[in-house]
This record gives structure tokens, C-alpha cells and sequence, in this order.
């Protein structure tokens, strides 16, 4: 009976708005979660009866599919270098024991087991650094600073200075003495420079002035074992040359040349380092000489201090010696349609067939997205637009009970013929 098919039509549309409220609370109730993407429920007819004179007539309504919507939240910055946010379509990378997930939310810390989580204890997931290139080395493994917590010193090669020398100055009374060199030189300056051991000693360089565009220059570290290149008994010497614009074209030895010095302490093997005293850069000039640069490539023993992750997704681990390492590159995965991602709870998605599988790469690949540290990304949902689909919601809710309580009505109407 028409009449009767009518209150079940009416029924369909109470059960398809009352699911679309749920729909709707939940991404009210989620306004303010981290990473959330809100869903939307969307409706189609149910298959037509077909009456007499082959026309239709429908009979009802139900859900199609609730889709969840994965447009861009907003940033939100924060203190935390650990709480991470992605500008683009990918997803972070996360795995416990269970299986590995994917999600927006990037509220990470490192735990009690220096290993980068989630809130939830879920691990961060990342590629290790090739040593030799600084870049991803593409194996997924957990972000564990277990093995970074020191780095291990570096012995100095390379010294470089850059000095403007006054060519006002005249050439000392007294000849060059590395016993008093002092009084036998016109400038000097120091610096540290570090063996194998990551023991500091100190070089100084001295610059005497010879000649017209003239000058020497000689190296003395006491730490040096006396009799070798450097000690006090055998300083390392040399030459500069300035052409008549007051650049240094030439010295000697040349800056190609590595000096094997052996200091003391236990460490017995020769270390060569090359002396560059800046052709093309140093100058002499008639004003007073001064140090505008100078450089060691050597370190000391670091602890880590400090983490912080830049755009590329790179992990930079800061240590008390001033080194900064490439320790993790953190990973991100794209799927062919993210609409297709099943939420498995806590902001976080699985892969399902209608997704595809991820395609695993990092914020430095073209067009994966950019990683924004400091940040976090805030829900999408709009709550103006959600109240307004609260309100249709309601009155298409309240439109169906009317159409079962007017079938009610019509049917008594019927049982009301015989009395």
C-alpha cells in the first residue's frame, strides 16, 4: 500500500539525517584536535519501484559513504622544535607493535628511550644519514638518538688566516728569535687547534716585516715535541709577498704544503695540517694590522645539546663542540587517493585497497610538501559551516517525521472508513 510505503520513506530520511548529525558532532567535537580531518556524509536515492505505466517512485533515502576531507588545516607555532607540521598532501610515518599508521599530527617528544613518539608511544619514522653524501640513505628504521649522544673529536688539517698587516711598520731592531718572539715580530695572533685526541694546543702566528712588501711569518706550538715542525726550537717559517696594491700574491711555504707536526701528550703520530694565510684575501695596507679572519677545521669531543629539525625534515642534532649532524631525515608518505584512507583512532589512518599503497619519500623530494618545525596543524573543521549543516540537518530530520506522522494521520484516515 502507497500509504504504508510512505512511512518507511519517511523512516530512511530519520535514519540518514540522524547518522549525518553523528557525522557533524564528531567534527564539532574535534574542533580542536590536533592533525583532525573532518568527514562529511553524503546521501543518494534508494533504487525506484517501478508502477503501472512504467513510471518510479522512490523510496527513500540512504548514506552513500562518509567521506573524510583532508584539505589544509591551519599552523599553529609552538616551543616545542619536536612538534612538527606538513604543508602539502603527505603523511607522517608512525608504527608500534601492531603495524604502522600514518597521521597529520605531529605532536612528537623524545621518550625516556631517546626515541622520537608520538602522545601515544607510537615511533616517529625516518631515514638514516650516509656519512659521506649528508643524505637520506632510504631505509625506514625508528628516529633513536641512542647513538648520537656524543660525536667523536676531529683532529685539525687546515688552518686559515686572513690578516691585513700595516705596511707602515718598519722591520724590527732586533733579528727574529722564537725564544722572544714578541720583540722580534710586528703582529701576532692565536688560535686553537686540536689532535687525533681531541686535545686542544695553541698555535700562534707571528708576522715580522723584511722588506718593502716583504714580509715573514712563523708558526710556534709549544705543545709541540721540541726538534719537530712547530715547537718553540723549530718554528715553521715562511715568506709573503705583496704586489704594489697591498694584496698577498704568493707564500711559502705554500698553502698545498702540510707541515707533520707531532704533539705531546700520548699522541705520537704526525698530523699534517696545512698553513693557508689567505692569497687573494690578505692585504697590506697602511693601517693598523688586525685579524679579520681565522680558521681551524678541528673540534673537540661534542654532547649533544640540542635537536632541531629544518624544512627538508632533516634531524640536526647541536653539540657542545658547535658541530651540527644530519642524524635522521624524517620520512613521509603520499597515497594515490588519500579520500580512500580508513581512520583507525587517535589521528591516525591505515592504508585500505581504495587508498593504494604509500609511496614512501622525504620533504626534500619535489612536490611531497614542506615541513614546518615549530608548528603544529590544527583541525579542519569549520565550525560556521558546520552549524549551518547542523541546522539543515535538523530540519531535514524534522521534515521526515512529519512526512511518517502525515502517513500516520492518512492511515487512520483509512481505518476511520468502517465504524
Amino acid at each position: 500500500m502507497s500509504v504504508t510505503s510512505a512511512l518507511y520513506t519517511g523512516i530512511s530520511g530519520l535514519n540518514a539525517n540522524g547518522e549525518a548529525m553523528s557525522v557533524i558532532g564528531n567534527n564539532i567535537s574535534n574542533v580542536n584536535t590536533i592533525g583532525f580531518k573532518q568527514g562529511r556524509m553524503l546521501f543518494s536515492d534508494v533504487l525506484s519501484s517501478t508502477i503501472s505505466g512504467g513510471s518510479q517512485i522512490g523510496r527513500g533515502v540512504q548514506i552513500q559513504t562518509v567521506e573524510n576531507q583532508f584539505t589544509q588545516g591551519s599552523f599553529e607555532s609552538t616551543e616545542s622544535g619536536t612538534d612538527l607540521a606538513i604543508q602539502g598532501d603527505s603523511f607522517f610515518v608512525v608504527q608500534n607493535t601492531s603495524g604502522r599508521y600514518y597521521t597529520r599530527a605531529g605532536a612528537f617528544s623524545f621518550n625516556k628511550d631517546k626515541t622520537l613518539v608520538n602522545p601515544e608511544g607510537y615511533q616517529v619514522m625516518g631515514y638514516g644519514i650516509i656519512p659521506s653524501s649528508g643524505l637520506a640513505d632510504g631505509v625506514l628504521k625508528p628516529i633513536d638518538l641512542t647513538n648520537f649522544a656524543t660525536t667523536p673529536p676531529k683532529q685539525t688539517s687546515n688552518v686559515k688566516f686572513v690578516v691585513n698587516l700595516d705596511s707602515t711598520q718598519t722591520t724590527p731592531a732586533l733579528a727574529w728569535d722564537p725564544a722572544n718572539p714578541v720583540a722580534t715580530s710586528n703582529f701576532s695572533t692565536s688560535l686553537s687547534v686540536y689532535d687525533s685526541q681531541g686535545n686542544a694546543h695553541t698555535a700562534t702566528a707571528y708576522f715580522r716585516k723584511t722588506a718593502d712588501n716583504t714580509w715573514d711569518w712563523h708558526v710556534i706550538l709549544p705543545d709541540a715535541v721540541a726538534g719537530t715542525p712547530g715547537s718553540s726550537t723549530s718554528p715553521i717559517d715562511g715568506t709573503l709577498t705583496f704586489d704594489e696594491t697591498g694584496a698577498l700574491t704568493g707564500q711559502t711555504p705554500l698553502a698545498s704544503a702540510a707541515q707533520n707536526i707531532t704533539f705531546t701528550g700520548g699522541v705520537a703520530a704526525p698530523q699534517p695540517i696545512f698553513f693557508d694565510l689567505g692569497v687573494g684575501a690578505t692585504t697590506q695596507y697602511a693601517s693598523a694590522s688586525v685579524v679579520s679572519s681565522q680558521t681551524q677545521d678541528g673540534y673537540y669531543q661534542g654532547t649533544l645539546t640540542k635537536v632541531t629539525i629544518d624544512d627538508k625534515g632533516y634531524v640536526n642534532g647541536v653539540y657542545s663542540n658547535g658541530q651540527l649532524q644530519k642524524l635522521y631525515q624524517v620520512a613521509l608518505a603520499k597515497f594515490s587517493s588519500t579520500a580512500g584512507l580508513s581512520k583507525a583512532g587517535g589521528t591516525l589512518f591505515e592504508e585500505t585497497l581504495e587508498s593504494g599503497q604509500p609511496l614512501f619519500s622525504d620533504a626534500s623530494a619535489p612536490g611531497v610538501g614542506k615541513i614546518l618545525a615549530n608548528s603544529l596543524e590544527q583541525s579542519n573543521v569549520d565550525m560556521a559551516a558546520q552549524f549551518v549543516k547542523m541546522i539543515t540537518t535538523q530540519r531535514g530530520y524534522s521534515a521526515n517525521s512529519k512526512t511518517i506522522t502525515t502517513a500516520d494521520e492518512m492511515l487512520q484516515e483509512v481505518l476511520s472508513l468502517k465504524r
